[in-house]
């Protein structure tokens, strides 16, 4: 969800690092800004690629996405879900038909074929390593990977590329908040150079974006509070209150971000 006008960056379509490429599916809308990013990562020279969220269930994309990785007569090895919402996972079953690559998802129900997902795991595909990162919060079965070899992590929809994320009916603010400080120290351990988002520009700035959106979360939940003060009681009029100057069409998701702030603060 947007939040912060925080500027121009470079293009989203065929941007990334050395080892990844992005590929902008057509479904934008308030929500997923200018639409899903569907990753490419191999390595140079490597016979096969790793697909990271397939995105929607679009057969335009989806032929598009596997015409790109089939480049130099690649396959496809693996197909990674940084979560399950339909505009990130929709295609993953279509396109594991369509290259044969099973399906990894932190999420059994997701899954096509063996390929769990685990905090610490290492996928050797692509010829990469890319180590899963459990990072709860927007939804409780977000993962981000990191790409250490070219200094990126693939965010999903913890960190977007542009404005600030909601806290989904299946996330928890708690778990983000541990999340957003985990992936602050990992961007200085990691040496991050990176951040690679399920949607918006590539964030050339890990650390300074992440404090960013720690500082903002403290400010979102000082400002609930002010709004209870002020005698609002339901989701729908804190956002009146907190969200008063963002897209009409996106209050219903920030009343799904102050129902978890609230659950946080105790009051819901």
């Amino acid at each position: 969800m947007t939040a912060d006008g925080s500027g121009a960056r470079q293009p989203i379509d065929g941007s990334g690092t050395e080892r990844a490429r992005c590929v902008l599916a057509p479904n934008p809308s308030p929500l997923t800004l200018d639409g899903t990013n569907t990753w490419i990562i191999a390595d140079r020279g490597s016979p096969t690629v790793v697909i990271v969220d397939p995105g929607p269930d679009d057969e335009g994309h989806l032929r598009r996405v596997l015409a790109l990785a089939a480049a130099g007569d690649r396959r496809v090895e693996l197909i990674v879900l940084t979560h399950g919402h339909l505009d990130h996972s929709a295609g993953a079953a279509r396109l594991a038909a369509m290259s044969g690559a099973p399906v990894a998802a932190l999420d059994p129900a997701r899954r096509l074929g063996a390929e769990g997902l685990a905090h610490g795991d290492v996928l050797a595909a692509g010829g990469c390593e890319l180590r899963v990162v459990a990072t709860p919060g927007h939804s409780a079965d977000s993962v981000s990977l990191l790409l250490a070899g070219d200094g990126a992590l693939l965010t999903g929809d913890t960190v977007l590329g542009r404005g600030t994320t909601v806290i989904a009916p299946d996330g928890a603010l708690g778990d983000y908040l541990r999340t957003l400080g985990e992936l602050r120290e990992l961007a200085d351990a990691a040496g991050l150079r990176v951040l690679l988002p399920g949607h918006g520009p590539v964030l050339p700035d890990p650390a300074g974006v992440l404090d960013y959106y720690i500082a903002h979360r403290r400010e979102r939940l000082d400002q609930v509070r002010a709004a209870l003060a002020a005698g609002a009681r339901t989701p729908a009029e804190i956002a009146a209150i907190v969200y008063n100057d963002v897209d009409p069409a996106v209050l219903s998701a920030a009343e799904w971000s102050i129902r978890a702030q609230l659950e946080y603060l105790g009051e819901g």
